[in-house]
């Protein structure tokens, strides 16, 4: 598994990550023991890079993956701030998708104190006592709409330069944001600088928004990507087929559209539609890594088998890879 390095920071990550949104029970219950089972699939496949959350499962996929990561060496962790959880009120027996998740409740805080609250639990919760990148998760209009901006004054007012020190002391290694869009990645940007920016969904095989403003600027400072939602949240996976989804809902018919000429394109020249998202995700030349997430080893197994595969060029300039 080849290394990549992350920004102008020291951390170095493996091309491939494991995303630990799944097994917080993203969509269905996940019993512990598949949970741990999929983990030992993708570190007996070669990854070291795993990712998760405190949004994921309200904290049990940070759990979850402490419990596999203890007592190994030689792995990088990514976990996310802007959420702190607290015991809950009541039960909880879905929240966000997550069926069945840890009983915490959630609040959002992205200051200095509440990012390194944050930061705190995360690391009582996976065993740790440091990470090698944390992203900023889901600050952003995307997700908090016209409470974005109280959501900004915050990170700018302390939570940046929280972040700045944790590095400086050694907590964490590098940091950057976790989001679905781009235009609160430049404004943070503007800001101050950042290592990596894990972004989601929006520099794929079918949606390519990150590469008008956000690479080129990316490139230009030394900031890497992670790419998650290299499937665009299933349709590049599944394809234009009857209930395909497409960035968390159904696919509208532009996008079945897109997605069927693409996947015409990619076999015409031998090569399937999922194995070519994957292929332009790994290749892209602002790419550090390339997160797959799933609770199934044999849908890991797969995936990287797909990325063993060999994309004939000219299937690759067909389907306008950027490498």
């Amino acid at each position: 598994m080849k290394m990549r390095k992350i920004g102008r920071s020291d951390v170095e990550v493996t091309e491939i990550a494991f995303g630990c949104a799944s097994i917080g029970n993203l969509y269905r219950e996940v019993s512990d023991e598949d949970a741990q089972a999929v983990l030992r699939t993708a570190w007996d496949a070669g990854i070291r890079y795993f990712d998760t959350a405190p949004h994921y499962g309200r904290g049990l996929s940070e759990m979850r993956l402490g419990r596999f990561l203890a007592g190994r060496e030689g792995f990088q962790l990514s976990t996310k701030v802007g959420r702190v959880l607290s015991p809950a009120k009541a039960p909880i027996a879905e929240a966000d998708s997550y069926q069945n998740p840890a009983q915490n409740d959630v609040r959002y805080d992205y200051s200095g104190d509440g990012i390194e609250e944050s930061l705190e639990q995360s690391f009582e919760r996976l065993g740790v006592s440091r990470a090698d990148i944390i992203f900023v998760h889901d600050i952003g209009e995307y997700t908090h709409g016209t409470a974005n901006a109280d959501h900004m004054e915050a990170f700018f007012g302390s939570g940046y330069e929280r972040l700045v020190r944790l590095k400086e002391r050694g907590r964490i290694g590098a940091f950057g944001l976790g989001v679905n869009e781009c235009q609160v990645c430049l404004d943070v940007m503007d800001h101050g600088p950042i290592d990596v920016i894990l972004l989601a969904g929006r520099l794929t095989l079918l949606d390519r928004s990150g590469e008008e403003a956000l690479v080129p600027r990316c490139l230009e400072e030394g900031t890497s990507l992670v790419l998650g939602g290299v499937f665009n949240s299933g349709i590049l996976a599944t394809g234009p087929v009857e209930g395909a989804t497409y960035d968390y809902g159904p696919a509208p018919q532009d996008v079945l559209e897109r997605v069927g000429e693409l996947k015409a394109i990619a076999e015409s020249h031998g090569v399937g539609l999922p194995t070519a998202a994957l292929h332009f995700a790994r290749e892209h030349p602002a790419t550090a890594a390339v997160l797959l997430g799933t609770a199934k080893p044999s849908s890991l197994t797969r995936n990287l088998n797909a990325l063993g595969e060999s994309v004939p060029q000219d299937a690759k300039k067909a389907l306008g890879f950027r490498n």
